[in-house]
């Protein structure tokens, strides 16, 4: 039970502090991420520049800092677009059953037939690649189903409580009964699972920045420093590594929050 509590504790210390680093990213770093020549080229780590420089002279450290904002919000934003449409199909799923309920599961099975991160890519194709907007829409439209799934289970099983009863007495709509009643305390049962889809939005958009379909110069992305970092890795292994390392804390830090979110929810801790 201790190691449980201690868990979701380290995973919201972990996950404040790389909360703050990034806001504080926001308005102010070392050096401008995108100037060249602030040091000398392929320079090792130093007092100066904490992660050293890269072929074209530019600090890494405030590249990987900025970065790791720009990849932050582009996986908060898939989370929140996922969670959107996701809510909003279950509620309607659960709540109403019958040819509601058959429809868009039917259209939500035919959806998770497919890799999540095929079917991004083939979205991605059609809408273009390289734009971040482009991948927060793929993203957030083929992982929108697992939130379907777990918000349909939450309203089917209170769309007959004594509370929603009462409220459809007194006259309440179905509008009101699925946002003001039932919507509060369906929340806390998507928590774990937006934990998760935040590490997998992080992941995935590291993935495709990497493998140079999603977010492009000169916008700032981990994954795209990856892809940079491997070419001079012999050189300069600390780009990699610097931008590794936060993509490893960033996504540690929420799965523990996550987890011990898990574990409340099952009534142990």
């Amino acid at each position: 039970m201790k190691k449980r509590n201690g868990c979701l504790t380290a995973g919201l210390i972990l996950t404040g502090f790389m909360a703050v680093f990034i806001l504080l990213g926001c308005f102010w770093t070392p050096y401008d991420p995108t100037a060249m020549a602030v040091g000398p080229k392929l320079d090792g780590p130093s007092l100066q520049h904490w992660l050293g420089t890269d072929n074209f002279g530019r600090d890494i450290f405030s590249r990987v800092w900025k970065g790791t904002g720009a990849t932050s919000a582009i996986a908060l934003s898939t989370v929140a677009l996922g969670a959107v449409l996701g809510v909003t199909a279950g509620a309607l799923t659960g709540y109403f059953g019958g040819w509601v309920d058959g429809a868009l599961t039917r259209l939500n099975d035919a959806i998770t037939a497919f890799p999540s991160i095929l079917l991004a890519l083939v979205v991605l194709s059609l809408l273009g690649s390289g734009n971040k907007y482009h991948v927060v829409l793929a993203l957030g439209l083929v992982f929108a189903p697992g939130y379907a799934r777990i918000s349909r289970t939450a309203y089917a099983s209170l769309r007959e409580a004594n509370y929603v009863q009462s409220a459809r007495l007194m006259g309440a709509g179905h509008g009101r009964i699925l946002l003001v009643h039932l919507l509060p305390n369906t929340l806390y049962s998507l928590m774990p699972a937006l934990t998760i889809g935040f590490n997998n939005a992080v992941l995935a958009e590291a993935s495709m920045s990497y493998l140079g379909i999603g977010v492009t110069p000169p916008d700032a992305s981990l994954g795209y420093m990856l892809s940079e970092g491997q070419g001079m890795f012999s050189a300069a292994p600390w780009y990699a590594l610097g931008a590794g390392g936060v993509i490893v804390l960033l996504v540690f830090g929420v799965g523990l929050v996550g987890q011990g979110l898990q574990s409340r929810d099952r009534g142990v801790g």
